[in-house]
Formats: structure tokens, sequence, C-alpha cells
């Protein structure tokens, strides 16, 4: 199954924490889609990302194949995070479609919050290790200014 990871699961070592056996293939974007905080986590201490159809946005990522028996861990470590499976399209660098897995926020509470400084500090970390576009990197940056 091919997963486009864009949270903390993006880094290495967050990754092999869930799914050890994920293989990295390439990165991608989600066309006509946002990041968002709609997520408050304690542990974390500030909002965690979610994505969300939006014109005109995008929102870049990595993605892995995940062996079959690795994805339950994978959807769990994400329900901790209050995110829910959903299957869409990602676009690669060479305006390849490819169908993908990713997790997005289940819908329950209601907000937008601070991101939690830390937690983007990895989405940071992973991005700049699979080298995604310096403009992706550099907006995810500007969020650690409203961070707690």
């Amino acid at each position: 199954m091919l997963y486009f990871a864009y949270t903390a699961r993006i880094a290495p070592a967050q990754m092999a924490e869930v799914a050890p056996g994920a293989e990295f293939r390439f990165i991608a974007h989600l066309p006509q889609w946002t990041i968002t905080f709609p997520i408050y986590d304690e542990e974390w201490n500030g909002g965690l990302p979610s994505v969300e159809p939006a014109d005109g946005q995008t929102v870049w990522g990595a993605v892995f194949e995940i062996p079959d028996v690795e994805l339950e861990a994978l959807h769990a470590a994400e329900a901790a995070e209050q995110r829910v499976p959903v299957t869409t399209e990602a676009m690669d660098r060479m305006g390849k479609r490819h169908e993908v897995l990713l997790h997005r926020h289940d819908g329950s509470g209601d907000g937008e919050y601070a991101p939690s400084g830390p937690y983007l500090g990895l989405m940071v970390a992973g991005s700049r290790h699979w080298e995604l576009p310096i403009g992706w990197i550099a907006g995810l940056e500007e969020h650690l200014a409203t961070a707690k």
C-alpha cells in the first residue's frame, strides 16, 4: 500500500517506530489540499496536523510502500492522534497520479490550534530529509513562529 506521509511520520525514525518495513518511494503532493492544525494534543502541548481540500493549495509529503502487516500499527498510531485513514490521489514530480492512503482528522472537536513546536520540528526535519520543495519547508517553518 502506498502511504502519503505529511505528519511526524515523515521523519524516518518516527515512521520506523510504527512501520519498520516501510520503504520510501518518492515525494509527491496533494493538489487542492491544505494543512490545518485542528487537533489539540496535551502530550505534544499544541495542535497536530491534518489535511483538507482547499482550492489553490497543495500539501507536500513523502510516499512510502507500507507492508500490509504493518498497516494496523500505522492506523493505531494515527488514530491516537485523532486521524482516520482515507484514500486519495497524490501527484509525483513528473505529474503522474498515484492512489495513496493518508490519515486526516476524524472530525471530532472543533477548532484550529497553534501547532506543537516539537511535533512541527519533526515534520520540518522529515521534509528536509526527503528534500521536499524549499517553499513547503519554509511554510512549515513559518508555522513554528506561532507554535507552542
